[in-house]
């Protein structure tokens, strides 16, 4: 197979899907351009904020991307490009973009509320509890992968002490992009520029932030970093989304289309060659003889490029807030998912041009990607050092502004966790309000990240696969249960529903299948296998109890609510 033709193919079913799949669903949900969304009827100034659509394109897709498309699609690399090739395209489209844009517009028909919110009205109080504490327990998982990946991004030393310029450049570039998007944040608060001037202040932002970050590389290890990530993190979440979790998606959402585009003109300049096969086997022995088999390895290995549960956090935790008009939703939510999708295929490119003889290229996913796309433009004649040092730039900008928002929702949901349903002037107790204070559910959630984060994101990868699949399975439940209650058709998420479900659940089972093994066998690390057996047991248990809850109310007779419509 060759990369060009590989991606041609999958640009072309992706658009088509977005103009006559995506299209369509909006058309049978309906869309009212001229109702108010939540963004005006409750602006706040801090979470509801009308914001133009391209901004929250940037914020949307910047969010949901993450290092999700190009770890997982060049793990799953080892089944051969193939079934990652179909997973991605038959997943992006059917699965990842039904669901995005269904929680995007659940939320927006329910007053900006998140899924949990939904889960609350439509199927219960007892499965919005049940839901919220594994929204927490999921974003700890993310929060501890893309820290120690953007971490590993920043460190300034390798292996034996020597520097690493790019990552130096890396590092500091990021740190100049936090001040950046303070300062064009409160540019575009208090001068409301129009779109263009908004966009060429963050494009000569974003130039001025590159060049002294490649002229001045900061070198720290990755253990410093790693405070300093969860240091950001903290601030990060408990700050208004106008003032760095906004501008800082839009300023990152011109590296990152730019990364995109500079990844086709060198695809489409070299042409490379995919050295893999196109299928391997069912069933991959690793070095210390464990077994991976396709299903269900694939899948939750593929994660983000082709669904993810995450997503619909981001879609009704922050997106639907700021949506200024309806029909903005389906380029937001469809739209970003499939270009998501589209970055998937870059990776598996990347990897497939880089493999020799069927083998699978060292190094860590982000380094692959960055040396593959490198490699592509030097033969039109451009830099190869630099061009890896903003390739790795790009990934970490992805890595690190998931971070932003998955520490937003954990906290948030933390605090709905401990938020009692009150009547008007009663005071919640002094435990409840001591843990749903905002401060207190940030570090609760970044303490427990942080000790996930020294294991490596390599050690918590499957489990985190696993966690986000079952995410977007319930999140399909959730607007499955919605479309019925307010008489939509919602027949095409049941499909990618029940799917879901039979895959995560059977990871989940494996994996504690494989850790009580080594409990038994006298093997059991009761460190990183003590934390990796908790987690899935309560992911797994969790999931079946909001699971069987969600479906039992689809099985109801239909009641509709019109205060949805």
């Amino acid at each position: 197979m060759n990369g060009l033709v590989m991606l041609v193919i999958a640009a072309v079913v992706l658009l088509l899907a977005y103009l006559a799949y995506g299209r369509w669903l909006a058309k049978k949900w309906g869309i009212d351009p001229q109702k108010k969304t939540p963004a005006y009827e409750y602006e706040d100034g801090v979470d509801y904020v009308p914001t133009k659509p391209s901004v929250v394109f940037g914020h949307e897709f910047a969010s949901i991307a993450g290092a999700g498309p190009i770890n997982g699609p060049i793990q799953a690399a080892m089944f051969g490009w193939l079934p990652v090739l179909l997973w991605i395209l038959i997943g992006g489209v059917f699965f990842g973009a039904v669901q995005d844009f269904a929680a995007l517009y659940a939320s927006v028909k329910n007053k900006g509320k998140t899924i949990g919110f939904i889960i609350e009205t439509y199927i219960g109080k007892t499965g919005k509890r049940l839901f919220l504490l594994f929204v927490w327990l999921f974003s700890i998982l993310v929060v501890a992968a893309f820290a120690d990946i953007v971490a590993g991004t920043f460190g300034g030393f390798d292996a034996q002490g020597a520097r690493v310029t790019a990552n130096g450049a890396v590092a500091t570039t990021s740190m100049l992009f936090i001040i950046g998007a303070v300062i064009l944040g409160f540019f575009i608060k208090k001068a409301k520029p129009s779109g263009l001037l908004s966009g060429v202040a963050a494009a000569v932002c974003l130039i001025i932030c590159i060049a002294v970050g490649l002229a001045a590389p900061i070198f720290l290890p990755k253990s410093l970093w790693l405070y300093i990530v969860f240091a950001y993190i903290l601030i990060a979440s408990v700050t208004p989304v106008w003032a760095l979790l906004q501008p800082r998606d839009y300023l990152n959402s011109f590296l990152l289309v730019a990364m995109i585009a500079a990844a086709f003109v060198g695809i489409i300049f070299s042409a490379p060659a995919i050295n893999l096969p196109a299928f391997t086997s069912f069933a991959i022995v690793g070095a210390n003889g464990s077994v991976s088999y396709l299903f269900p390895i694939l899948f939750v290995t593929v994660a983000c490029g082709a669904v993810s549960g995450f997503h619909s956090l981001v879609a009704s935790g922050t997106a639907s807030k700021q949506i200024e008009n309806e029909r903005h939703m389906l380029p937001i939510s469809f739209g970003a998912m499939l270009v998501e999708s589209l970055l998937a295929v870059l990776a598996l490119i990347a990897v497939g041009s880089l493999a020799v003889n069927g083998k699978l290229p060292a190094g860590t996913p982000p380094q692959i990607f960055a040396s593959a796309i490198a490699g592509f433009l030097t033969k039109i004649g451009l830099p190869s050092n630099i061009i890896f040092t903003l390739i790795t730039l790009s990934v970490s900008a992805f890595a690190l502004t998931s971070l932003d928002s998955v520490a937003r929702v954990g906290r948030l949901a933390f605090q709905e966790l401990f938020t009692e349903d009150l009547a008007e002037g009663q005071k919640p107790t002094a435990v409840a309000a001591f843990l749903s204070n905002k401060f207190v559910a940030t570090v609760a959630t970044l303490i427990v990240g942080y000790l996930l984060a020294i294991l490596g994101y390599a050690n918590i990868w499957p489990l985190f696969g696993s966690a986000n699949q079952l995410l977007a399975a319930l999140s399909l439940i959730a607007c499955s249960v919605f479309l019925k209650k307010t008489n939509r058709q919602g027949v095409t998420l049941w499909a990618p529903m029940f799917i879901m479900l039979a895959v995560t659940f059977t990871a989940l089972v494996f994996t504690i299948r494989a850790k009580g093994g080594k409990l038994f066998n006298g093997t059991f690390d009761f460190g990183l296998d003590f934390l990796q057996l908790i987690f899935a047991i309560l992911l797994l248990a969790l999931g079946i109890m909001v699971a069987v809850q969600g479906v039992m109310k689809l099985s109801e007779k239909e009641t509709v609510d019109k205060k949805a419509a």
